[in-house]
């Protein structure tokens, strides 16, 4: 129990940065649901069990229009592509966690993978519970915040235009964070240039994907550099 509290205290700083999103972001999500329709115990059970960010808000447009799985299927792979590729990355911090590999899987959100890749556990701590909590605390504020959006959307006229910008601000943190925490700058600037570069070639609905695929294959082909980087 010590070892797990002690995990639990090494995480939460690094989490306070997703917090704050969070809890602006899943409050937008908790309105939004509500103006739909949807109760409390929807929101709740979205928030538990989708936990898929942007794909959430998503999902919002898909309930509302009906059944259409297929549809939904393909929809759920185009925005949530660039998954395949944390999951692959993760593979070597994920070995060996034992029961709680499932979860940390499900809940790997880009903001949770962001810190994942750049914190580091402290000697004392065991590996496997320091992920499980950042894991888990990102989670539970996603979740406190569409609940408190769901009450306030109930309760109050609420404009929510514009309102999704925190997301994007809380990325450019993050980036900052793990660029002033590292050495090796190379993954960031494959990241960024790949992005800029599909942008411009594909167009702003289509670059994602196309942009995923070439920072697979540049992070693959400099892989030894970008390992030796890390060790400096």
């Amino acid at each position: 129990m010590k070892t797990k509290k002690a995990a639990l205290m090494a995480a939460l700083p690094y989490t306070l940065p997703v917090l704050t999103g969070y809890i602006v972001l899943g409050a937008a999500y908790g309105i939004l649901m509500d103006s739909k329709g949807f109760s409390l115990f929807w929101i709740l059970f979205a928030s538990v069990f989708v936990y898929a960010g942007s794909m959430q808000f998503v999902t919002v447009a898909l309930l509302a229009a009906g059944f259409d799985p297929l549809g939904a299927f393909l929809m759920t792979l185009a925005v949530n592509a660039r998954h395949l590729f944390y999951g692959i990355s993760m593979l070597d911090q994920y070995r060996g966690v034992g029961k709680i590999k499932p979860y940390l899987i499900f809940s790997l959100t880009d903001e949770s993978f962001s810190i994942l890749c750049s914190a580091k556990p402290p000697e004392e701590i065991e590996r496997k519970w320091f992920y499980f909590f950042i894991s888990f605390l990102d989670h539970s504020y996603w979740i406190i915040g569409s609940l408190l959006g769901g009450i306030l959307g109930s309760m109050l006229n609420i404009n929510t235009k514009g309102i999704d910008f925190v997301l994007t601000a809380l990325f450019v943190v993050i980036l900052i964070n793990q660029w002033k925490s590292t050495t090796n700058h190379l993954p960031a600037i494959i990241g960024i240039v790949s992005a800029i570069l599909c942008r411009i070639l594909f167009g702003v609905s289509d670059f994602i994907i196309p942009a995923m695929v070439l920072i697979l294959f540049f992070v693959t082909v400099l892989k030894i550099p970008m390992e030796r980087g890390k060790k400096l």
